[in-house]
């Protein structure tokens, strides 16, 4: 079972900045980093990191890999799976606590009431 963590720590703050700003240039919607699979496994010998984040954004929560590697300018961010051939792990995830932050106070304003189903694994 993979350790999530609301908080990044702070020596993988600039690497998950980096994979943050390269996904959200990728995304239509505006993405926030909501936790982190696995931090303690994250720093590679090599001086890379393989993060396991999840990402929120709009109305979505998604759990994506990246490889980030120092460069020149900063960081070279790729998707795990587009950096190599082995494996991040299971996509599935429960969302984290407060994943879809302002979610119900903007759709209750439009509408006068709201029913949420929850079904464990869907999200």
């Amino acid at each position: 079972m993979p350790t999530v963590e609301e908080q990044i720590p702070k020596a993988l703050q600039p690497p998950t900045d980096a994979a943050l700003a390269w996904w959200n240039a990728r995304e239509d919607a505006t993405f926030e980093v909501t936790g982190i699979l696995d931090p303690a496994e994250a720093a590679k010998a090599d001086g890379t990191w393989d993060l396991r984040l999840v990402l929120c954004g709009g109305d979505r929560c998604e759990q994506a890999a990246f490889r980030v590697a120092p460069d020149a300018g900063g960081f070279a961010v790729a998707l795990a799976d587009e950096a190599g051939p082995e494996s991040m792990g299971d996509a599935k995830l429960d969302p984290p606590p407060g994943a879809r932050r302002g979610w119900l106070d903007r759709t209750l304003g439009q509408h006068a009431f709201v029913a949420l189903v929850f079904y464990r694994g869907f999200w």
